[in-house]
C-alpha cells in the first residue's frame, strides 16, 4: 500500500508539515506501507505559474503523478483566512478528473486555535468528495499548542490519528470486498 502525505502550506518549516509527518510515520509504524510526504512549500512556485496541467514544469507534474498513484492520501492544510490556501486548492484542481476516485483520504488541518477546526467539514471534505475520494470519518485538527517546535506532542491528536488510520484499514477492506462483489457474475449471486 502506498501512503502519500501532502502538506498543503507554503511556509517551511511548518506545523502543518509536522502534522502530516506524524500521521504518515504512525501509519508506517502500524502497517507495512510505502510512505512519503510531499511538502507544497518545496514545490509551490512551479504550481503558481501554471493555469493548466500541460504548463507544469517536470517536477510539479511528477508531484501530481505521485498523488494520483497513491493508494491512500493524508492531506493537511494550514488554515488561512478561515480556509485552505489558494495554491493548495490549485494543486488538486490540476489532478486528473477521476484519479482520486475511490481512494481513501485522511483529512487534517492545522490552525492557530480551535476556532478553525470546522475547515475539515466545510472545505476539505467537500473538496475531496467532489473528486470521488472516500474521506474517513475522523478528521485530524491540530493547533499551535499541540506542538513542541514543529513536532506533534498532543496525546489527544495522536489518538485521533490512530482512529483515522484504523478507519482507512476498514475502508480499504470494504472497498476491496465491494469491488470483488461487483465483479461476481449475477448468476452466482442468485
Amino acid at each position: 500500500m502506498r501512503v502519500l502525505g501532502f502538506s498543503g502550506g507554503v511556509s517551511s518549516p511548518s506545523k502543518t508539515h509536522g502534522l502530516v509527518n506524524a500521521i504518515v510515520e504512525r501509519f508506517a509504524h502500524l502497517a507495512k506501507v510505502e510512505a512519503e510526504v510531499i511538502d507544497l512549500a518545496q514545490v509551490a512556485t512551479g504550481f503558481g505559474g501554471a493555469l493548466y496541467r500541460q504548463q507544469l514544469p517536470v517536477e510539479q507534474e511528477a508531484v501530481l503523478q505521485r498523488i494520483e498513484a497513491a493508494d491512500v492520501l493524508v492531506v493537511a492544510s494550514p488554515v488561512y483566512r478561515a480556509a485552505y490556501p489558494g495554491l493548495f486548492k490549485h494543486v488538486f484542481d490540476l489532478v486528473e478528473r477521476d484519479a482520486l476516485e475511490g481512494k481513501a483520504v485522511i483529512l487534517a488541518a492545522n490552525g492557530g486555535s480551535a476556532h478553525h477546526a470546522l475547515i475539515l467539514e466545510s472545505h476539505l471534505r467537500p473538496l475531496f468528495n467532489s473528486l470521488g475520494a472516500f474521506t474517513v470519518p475522523t478528521g485530524i485538527y491540530s493547533q499551535a499548542s499541540d506542538f513542541e517546535g514543529y513536532d506533534l506532542t498532543s496525546a489527544t491528536v495522536q489518538e485521533r490519528i490512530d482512529i483515522a488510520i484504523q478507519e482507512v484499514f476498514r475502508l480499504q477492506s470494504g472497498i476491496y470486498r465491494r469491488t470483488a462483489e461487483v465483479a461476481t457474475p449475477v448468476e452466482a449471486l442468485v
